[in-house]
């Protein structure tokens, strides 16, 4: 029987992260070593939007390159795991089960949601992988419902992921000045500390609530887009909260790098 996996969250940050010498890249290199080695790999990815639950279904999916101003070096990394034609079909098959209008992707490549955290993770890159789209107009509760359909995956050695960020105000950051290291905005820190605070007394329903209840909520997610996936590896985890935070770190003062394991 296949070890029966944890749900995650990461925070991918820039895509200058596999490049970076910070807390986060040195965290992630090593999350693979923590866990249980997985059969596959599904990542709901905040770059991948479409209208409803759609997977990719390719079986040697190209590497994107979706950013513009990055170093050089990002341009030419290729991150060449397989896909998993089956698993995608298998995934569509308990979204449809769960009432949710699922499709499949032929050919969608790995955004850098996918391969900038996997290159960290999973270096190999031999480990099938699919990736999984956001519903950028849909409620935190419906990604986390994905999460519940998805959530048998686990006792099949699948390894769900929610790739975002657990702040992401870019207005902020482009105006802010902030380098690598700069410290900590109190904005970034407290919401992500609030987050930690609610997974830790099991509050399911305050999390689950709207980002604009949140203290700073909408300073630190102007969109919803890279709060979404933080949703699915909630519901994934299973009806109990049953969280822990991994990791707390913060790249460029309002990119809070938190990472989660459910379940």
């Amino acid at each position: 029987m296949a070890d029966r996996m944890p749900a995650l969250f990461v925070s991918h940050g820039a895509p200058s992260l596999v490049l970076e010498d910070c807390p986060a890249h040195h965290f992630l290199k090593g999350l693979g070593r923590t866990i249980p080695r997985p059969t596959a790999i599904v990542v709901m990815s905040a770059h991948y939007e479409a209208d409803t639950p759609t997977v990719s279904g390719a079986a040697a999916p190209e590497t994107t390159h979706d950013f513009r101003g990055f170093p050089v070096e990002l341009y030419a990394m290729r991150y060449r795991a397989p896909g998993a034609p089956a698993v995608a079909d298998r995934i569509a098959d308990l979204l449809r089960a769960a009432r949710f209008d699922a499709a499949v992707e032929p050919e969608r490549g790995f955004d850098h949601g996918v391969w900038v955290p996997l290159t960290l993770i999973y270096p190999g890159a031999d480990i099938p992988v699919v990736s999984l789209s956001i519903q950028p107009q849909e409620t935190p509760r419906h990604h986390s419902a994905i999460g519940r359909a998805l959530s048998p995956l686990r006792d099949e050695g699948i390894l769900l992921i929610g790739s975002g960020s657990m702040t992401h105000n870019l207005e902020r950051f482009f105006a802010g000045g902030y380098d690598l290291n700069s410290p900590a905005e109190p904005f970034a820190r407290e919401f992500a500390d609030w987050i930690a605070d609610r997974i830790a007394e099991g509050r399911t329903d305050a999390l689950i609530a709207a980002p604009d209840t949140w203290p700073g909520g909408r300073e630190n997610h102007p969109t919803d887009d890279h709060i979404l996936p933080f949703y699915f590896a909630l519901g994934a985890g299973g009806e109990a909260c049953g969280g822990r935070r991994l990791h707390r770190s913060t790249n460029y003062g309002v990119l809070a790098m938190d990472a989660f394991a459910f379940g």
